[in-house]
């Protein structure tokens, strides 16, 4: 006999319940998520670097587009973008930055040029693959080929499950070999199959976006004019970026300094370079003249009694040449304005209400050598500054490097690459859609266990042996 009404009444009252609250969990969970932000860790192979600057090949390799250096042999590539749906596992994440290998100088040049740029990893179906723009002159021939987005490496997923997670996403020390596209752009210097470095990575993920609802203020015919600027007069929003030298950083975290950085009073990090921000003072652009102080400090420690603080950071510009000055602490003593690099500053004129300068090449004073310890001489190459002045309300300062909410801290110990990858998608503690998934799970259970036993006691009494 079918179980009366009132009892299958409460049956589909139960199952409703089931449904709405599994639902809309589903839904969260099968919703793709957007990749903003996040760095790339990478030696490419670690042995190519070490034949490079080498006695054989004589070369070296410098950093493009904001790369930087992290641990003893890696590469750090920044600002990751892309997509990641939890549902299938499918993973796209595109990194900014690169880097330059040149070696065997000769008469007309270098025989070794070497470029890989803008690293992406795209993972679907249980397999991945790393793809780079690169740019590498034939060994023989001595033809340059420029490619993009080549299939660099295949990567090593076996164990991997990309499946349900939130943000952010990581992955470490996941094994990648050379494909056959990647050897042939290579130059030749390695087969296909042959093991590269392993890749790590750690990027933030957001979820869909609402919609917007028109909001009467958005209107264009009652926005709020902003003055424009670009003549003389006083300015509040400046920042300056400048990494002090890329090996002097790798000192202080390497094995003989064995130290670190700390940024204080606002400075921020963005991997390659420090920004000082909060710039204020004067600017003319018609004399293309500033005078600018700026907020935060930096100070190396180690373990060689190493203590070096770079605070109150200054920039002055006149006649096409800058200078960078600080408030230098070491010893126990302070020297006020100190400076320490010179650059060149030519054509330092507002565009869009923007007066900026990209990676002028710096040079250290006779004042920064002192400041350093004799570590370098006067005259040294230290890294470029990069400036940015706003003279207009509506400009928006150049963004930094962004490593993502994960990153390592700056005093990173040399990279071990394990025997077995420890690649997973790591879940934040809040907000993890893999735990809500789970708990909405274990009360379906229950619902389903308190549907079955209603139909299962309805039966039963109307059963003739019960």
């Amino acid at each position: 006999m079918p179980p009366s009404r009132p009892v299958r009444a409460l049956a589909v009252v139960l199952l409703a319940v089931l449904t709405a609250a599994l639902l809309p969990a589903a839904a969260a969970q099968a919703a793709s998520r957007t990749v903003q932000g996040g760095r790339l860790d990478w030696g490419i192979k670690s042995s190519f670097q070490s034949y490079v600057t080498g006695p054989i090949a004589n070369g070296s390799w410098n950093l493009t587009g904001g790369a930087a250096t992290v641990g003893g042999s890696r590469f750090r590539f920044h600002s990751a973008t892309g997509s990641y749906d939890p549902a299938s596992g499918a993973f796209r994440a595109g990194f900014s930055g690169g880097v330059h290998f040149t070696g065997h100088k000769k008469a007309g040049g270098n025989e070794l040029d070497l470029t890989i740029s803008r690293p992406t990893v795209r993972i679907s179906g249980g397999g991945g693959t790393l793809y780079a723009d690169m740019v590498s002159k034939d060994r023989g021939s001595g033809r340059v080929t420029s490619s993009a987005q080549v299939p660099l490496a295949t990567l090593g997923l076996a164990g991997i499950n990309m499946r349900g997670g939130s943000t952010p996403v990581a992955l470490s020390n996941v094994p990648a070999s050379l494909t056959s596209q990647g050897a042939k752009a290579f130059a030749g210097y390695y087969t296909a199959g042959t093991p590269l470095d392993p890749i790590s990575l750690s990027v933030d993920t957001t979820g869909p976006a609402a919609p917007k609802s028109p909001s009467p203020s958005s209107s264009p015919s009652k926005k709020a004019s902003k003055p424009k600027g670009g003549t003389a007069g006083r300015f509040e929003t400046a920042a300056v970026d400048w990494g002090v030298r890329r090996t002097f950083r790798e000192y202080v975290t390497g094995s003989i300094g064995r130290g670190r950085w700390a940024l204080t009073d606002g400075a921020q990090d963005g991997g390659a370079l420090f920004r000082f921000p909060q710039g204020k003072g004067t600017y003319d652009a018609a004399e293309q003249t500033l005078n600018a102080a700026f907020a935060g400090s930096v100070r190396f420690t180690g373990a060689d009694g190493l203590d070096l603080e770079l605070a109150g950071v200054a920039v002055r510009v006149t006649s096409g040449k800058g200078t960078l000055l600080a408030d230098v602490t070491s010893g126990g003593s302070t020297r006020k304005d100190v400076p320490l690099v010179t650059f060149t500053a030519k054509g330092f004129t507002p565009k869009n209400g923007l007066a900026t300068l990209t990676e002028a090449p710096a040079t250290l004073t006779a004042g920064g050598a002192e400041a350093f310890g004799s570590l370098y001489k006067a005259g040294t190459a230290m890294d470029p500054v990069s400036l940015a002045v706003a003279v207009d309300a509506q400009a928006e300062l150049p963004p930094l490097p962004d490593l993502g909410s994960a990153a390592e801290p700056s005093a990173t110990p040399a990279h071990k690459p394990s025997a077995t990858p420890a690649a997973q998608p790591v879940a934040a503690d809040s907000g993890s859609r893999t735990g809500t998934y789970a708990a909405v799970g274990g009360g379906a259970v229950l619902l389903l266990a308190a549907v079955a036993g209603v139909l299962y006691v309805s039966r039963r009494r109307s059963s003739p042996d019960a």
